[in-house]
C-alpha cells in the first residue's frame, strides 16, 4: 500500500509541476510566431507587432496587455518606437530591459535605413530623400543641419551634420556650407534639418538661409536641389516642392 500511495503521490506532484503545465499565453505566442512565419509582418496589426516584439524580452508574462498599454500611451507603433526610455518605463510592466530592447529595435531600423539610402545608385525621387532624412534626423532631440553630398549623377557620395544648436535655432553661414561641399567634392547638395519641437514648416530664417546658400553655390557651379525640414512625428516639408526656393 505504501508503494502504491507514493506512486500516486509522485504522479500527482509531477502532473502539477510547472514543467508539465503551460501558461495560457504560451499558445498565443506560438500562434503569433506561426503567423509571422507563414504570412510575414505585413499581416500584423500594430498591437500584434508589439506583442511579438515583447515576447523576446519578457518570457514569462502575457504581453498583449502591455502592447495595448503602450499604444494607448504613445498613440501608434511609431510613437512607441520613437519614445525615449524614461517614458517607456512609465508604462506598468515595461522594465529597463524591455525599454532598452524597444530602443534597440528603433536604432537598428535607423542604421538600416541610413545604409539603404546611402547605397542607392542615385537619388531618383524625392521620396528617397525623404526616407533618408526621416531616418537620419527624426529622433534627434536638438536641431541639426545636415548636408547630403551628391555627384554629377546624383549619387550620394557622403553626408555630414555641419551644425547643431538649440531647438529653435541653428547658426551657420552660407560660406561654411559651401566650404563643406567643396571639401566633399560635391556637384550638388541637399540641405536637411529638423524641427524637433513640432511643425515642419520653414521659418523666415530657414528660407533666407537657403536662398543665400543657393546664390553662393551658383558662383561655384554647385547645385542646391532642396532644403528638407523634418518635424515632430516624422512630418516633413520640402522648400523646393512648395516653391520657397
Amino acid at each position: 500500500m505504501g508503494y502504491t500511495y507514493c506512486t500516486i503521490k509522485n504522479s500527482i506532484i509531477d502532473t502539477m509541476s510547472p514543467q508539465n503545465s503551460k501558461p495560457s499565453f504560451t499558445g498565443h505566442r506560438e500562434r503569433l510566431r506561426q503567423k509571422l512565419a507563414e504570412r510575414g509582418l505585413d499581416s500584423f496589426l500594430p498591437h500584434e507587432v508589439l506583442e511579438l516584439l515583447l515576447t523576446y524580452v519578457i518570457p514569462r508574462k502575457d504581453t498583449k496587455p502591455l502592447a495595448w498599454a503602450l499604444l494607448k500611451k504613445f498613440g501608434s507603433l511609431g510613437g512607441v518606437l520613437d519614445a525615449d526610455e524614461k517614458h517607456l518605463r512609465q508604462v506598468p510592466g515595461i522594465g529597463l530591459h524591455a525599454a532598452q530592447f524597444i530602443k534597440l529595435v528603433r536604432a537598428v531600423f535607423r542604421l538600416y535605413s541610413l545604409e539603404q539610402a546611402k547605397e542607392q545608385i542615385a537619388i531618383r525621387s524625392p521620396q528617397q530623400v525623404i526616407d533618408y532624412c526621416k531616418a537620419s534626423l527624426a529622433d534627434k532631440k536638438e536641431e541639426c543641419l545636415e548636408l547630403i553630398y551628391l555627384s554629377v549623377r546624383n549619387t550620394v557620395i557622403g553626408t555630414q551634420i555641419v551644425a547643431t544648436g538649440l531647438i529653435d535655432q541653428v547658426a551657420i553661414s552660407p560660406r561654411k556650407i559651401i566650404e563643406c561641399a567643396l571639401d566633399a567634392s560635391a556637384a550638388a547638395i541637399i540641405l536637411v534639418h529638423n524641427h524637433p519641437s513640432g511643425d515642419a514648416s520653414p521659418s523666415k530664417e530657414d528660407i533666407e538661409l537657403t536662398q543665400a546658400v543657393i546664390r553662393a553655390a551658383a558662383l561655384l557651379s554647385i547645385r542646391v536641389h532642396d532644403h528638407i525640414i523634418i518635424g515632430k512625428g516624422g512630418t516633413h516639408y520640402s522648400l523646393r516642392a512648395n516653391d520657397n526656393i
